[in-house]
């Protein structure tokens, strides 16, 4: 053997040596209670009864349910109406949210990857939003969009571009958009940040060679800096559609238990706890965590990222 495989042998002895510890502990705050979750959602299971759960199959997915003379109605996740809006409602939420933090996030980067006097203090400034917990932002923003005595409403009002108060978090017209809002001012400094990580990557010679040759600066963004962020921007998207589509905290606390608003992560909560069905709670667990592993492959497919490189 000669030396330099041996030290690679090495190498890979020592890399899975220091995983070990990190893999021992995520197999046992990850993966046994997603193993358990997906079990349940083969069983009867209640959440008082757990240990009496029995197992039925497929039934809290989709059961063919016979009334005779050849009639009969499919039950189940997969043929609840509520199920399916919700898994709409989440992907809307998740496509709209971040494709406009990315285009947010990309801008202010943009901003303050120049050199201007008291541009860290303006760095950290950006990252107040991001760093307050969802739960307060969410409260607050709930005050700022009160019908009657909210700030936005009185702003509205007061430059005539509405002619009575909105309940934004109530109306099932208004929702979705306060929850948007709320998540797009509160992420978009995430996005930022990563996404700076990544402009300070570039070589500061390729900026100097396009100045030397007359290059449009906006053409030098387009064809030089994005391409070379380009995977920066992709791990943001991606980090930020996992958080996005399994969002629970912010429509939550923001809004009432709607159509317009129930989510994936929401409907599985009320089912789990609020309305003691744990068996298919745990169903929907499980389908969301499959929609979350679908949708992050065909980002990761069509964004065509390579954790070596592109291709």
């Amino acid at each position: 053997m000669t030396s330099r495989s041996q030290l690679s042998s090495q190498r890979i002895r020592s890399a899975w040596l220091f995983m070990t510890p990190m893999l021992i502990v995520l197999a046992a705050t990850a993966a046994y209670p997603l193993f358990r979750t997906i079990y349940f959602g083969f069983t009867d299971a209640s959440l008082d009864l757990l240990s009496e759960a029995r197992w039925i199959g497929f039934r809290n997915y989709l059961e063919w349910v016979d009334y005779g003379d050849g009639e009969g109605e499919f039950y189940g996740l997969l043929a609840d109406e509520g199920w399916w809006r919700s898994v709409w409602n989440t992907l809307k939420f998740s496509f709209i949210s971040v494709a406009f933090e990315t285009l947010f996030g990309l801008i202010v980067a943009l901003v303050l990857n120049v050199q201007f006097s008291g541009r860290a203090w303006v760095r950290a400034a950006v990252l107040i939003p991001w760093a307050i917990p969802t739960t307060v932002s969410a409260k607050m923003w709930a005050w700022m969009m009160h019908d009657q005595f909210g700030i936005l409403n009185d702003i509205l009002l007061r430059l005539h571009l509405i002619s009575g108060p909105i309940a934004w978090t109530a109306s099932a017209d208004t929702a979705m958009l306060a929850v948007l809002i709320v998540d797009i001012w509160k992420t978009t400094p995430f996005m930022a940040l990563l996404i700076l990580a990544g402009l300070q990557m570039v070589p500061a010679d390729v900026y100097e060679a396009a100045r030397v040759d007359g290059v449009h600066p906006v053409k030098v963004f387009f064809k030089v800096t994005l391409p070379l962020i380009r995977p920066a921007v992709m791990i943001a998207v991606i980090f930020r559609a996992l958080d996005a589509l399994r969002v629970f905290d912010l429509i939550y606390v923001l809004t009432p238990a709607n159509n317009q608003t129930r989510t994936m992560s929401v409907f599985a909560r009320e089912n789990l706890f609020d309305f003691d069905k744990f068996a298919y709670g745990s169903a929907a667990s499980t389908l969301l965590f499959l929609v979350i592993a679908l949708v992050t492959l065909i980002i990761i497919k069509f964004g065509k990222l390579n954790l070596g490189g592109e291709k």
